[in-house]
């Protein structure tokens, strides 16, 4: 049987292309696809060959009426030079918090303007 694997996970925002630039910068992620979503919305699909996130924009007057953080707690990212990824956070006037150096690795967390929030860590 073949390995399961995240594929990828799909969040509201308000402006999918202004999230789908901040991944970019971030984490060195390219956009996948772009374009009309469901019920009149806008997605954005950024990340990798293998796995993505896809940024939804409802269309105009859409409510966005789910609460932010239930169930969903935070989206993990894997990076290699944590430092770096760190000082771009901060350069995207965002507020990393709640460092943390455990095993298995380092760690950070960030809330984008949206208000989902981020850890980002590394293993190395």
């Amino acid at each position: 049987m073949t390995q399961s694997f995240l594929e990828h996970v799909n969040v509201t925002v308000a402006d999918a292309d202004q999230t789908a630039a901040l991944l970019v910068d971030l984490f060195d992620w390219h956009i996948r696809w772009s374009g009309p979503a469901r019920d009149g919305g806008y997605s954005v699909h950024v990340g990798t060959e293998a796995q993505y996130l896809a940024v939804y924009r409802p269309r105009e007057g859409q409510s966005r009426d789910f609460p932010k953080g239930a169930p969903l707690n935070h989206l993990a990212i894997v990076v290699d030079d944590l430092d770096a990824v760190e000082a771009k956070v901060v350069a995207q006037w965002l507020t990393p918090f709640n460092h943390g150096d455990y095993e298995p690795g380092r760690r950070f967390y960030f809330f984008d303007d949206n208000g989902i929030e981020f850890e980002v860590v590394s293993y190395r």
